[in-house]
C-alpha cells in the first residue's frame, strides 16, 4: 500500500485525539485540551508511531540496538501514558512527573539540537494525571519545515551506524532499515520525518557502506 502522508496525520491525530483528551472532564476543559493539542500539534509536527534511531530524542543511550522510542533506555525516567509528535513527545504521569523534568535537564549536552521538559497546564489523559511536554529544539532545522533535511539525518544516521563495524557480522539491507532511518509511519520512500529525496539519499549512503562489507556479509531474507 502507498504511503499517505496526509492520510497518515490525519488518523494520528485521532488517534492521539482520542488517547490523550479525557472523557471524566467538563466540556470546557475538553475544549481547551483539545485546542492545546492542536497548537502542539502545529509547533512540533504530527503525531509519529516511532522515531528514526538518529533522531535526537532517542539518541542518547549505549545500546548496540537502535532505539526508536523514548523510555529509560534514553535517560527518561518515569515516563507513563505516552504518545509522540515529530519533534516532541507528550508523557501523562500519575505523579508530579518531577522525575521526568530531572531527567531531561540531567541528559548529555548535544550541539545537534537542546531537549527541554515543561509541564502542561491542561489535561491530557485523565483528570488525575500531570502531563509534561518533552520537545526537541533544533539547532539548525529550517525555519517552517518540519521535515529533517539530508544535511542533518545523513550525518546523525552515519554518527549512530558507522561505530556498529566493530561488533557487527552481518549488514543489513536497507528494507530492513527503512524503519530506523526514516521513522514511522513511512512509505517505501518517504515518512513524516523526511522527504523522498533525503530519503533516496539515505538509502544511496546505505548501500555503498553495506556493499564495503564493513559489517559483514549483506543478510538476506532467509538467513
Amino acid at each position: 500500500m502507498a504511503f499517505r502522508a496526509d492520510e497518515s496525520v490525519r488518523n494520528g491525530f485521532e488517534s492521539i485525539k482520542n488517547y490523550l483528551i479525557p472523557r471524566d472532564i467538563e466540556q470546557n476543559e475538553r475544549v481547551r485540551s483539545e485546542n492545546k493539542l492542536l497548537d502542539l500539534i502545529d509547533k512540533y509536527g504530527p503525531v509519529v508511531e516511532g522515531y528514526p534511531s538518529w533522531h535526537p530524542l532517542v539518541t542518547n543511550h549505549d545500546d548496540e540496538c537502535p532505539v526508536r522510542f523514548p523510555s529509560d533506555l534514553c535517560g527518561y525516567k518515569g515516563l507513563d501514558h505516552t504518545k509522540f509528535l515529530l519533534n516532541a513527545f507528550i508523557t501523562c504521569p500519575y505523579g508530579d512527573g518531577q522525575e521526568i523534568i530531572d531527567s531531561v535537564e540531567a541528559l548529555p549536552y548535544s550541539s545537534v539540537a537542546t531537549i527541554t521538559a515543561v509541564r502542561l497546564d491542561v489535561q491530557f489523559y485523565s483528570s488525575h494525571a500531570n502531563p509534561i511536554l518533552i520537545y526537541c529544539n533544533w539547532n539548525n532545522l529550517p525555519v517552517g519545515d518540519n521535515m529533517i533535511p539530508a544535511s542533518l539525518a545523513i550525518p546523525l544516521m552515519l554518527q549512530k551506524e558507522v561505530p556498529c563495524y566493530e561488533w557487527a557480522t552481518r549488514g543489513e539491507t536497507w528494507e530492513t532499515m527503512r524503519p530506523y532511518f526514516m521513522g514511522s509511519p513511512h512509505g517505501s520512500r518517504s515518512s513524516l520525518f523526511v522527504n523522498q529525496e533525503t530519503a533516496l539519499t539515505m538509502k544511496k549512503v546505505w548501500n555503498l557502506l553495506i556493499n564495503t562489507g564493513m559489517f559483514g556479509p549483506i543478510k538476506v531474507s532467509n538467513q
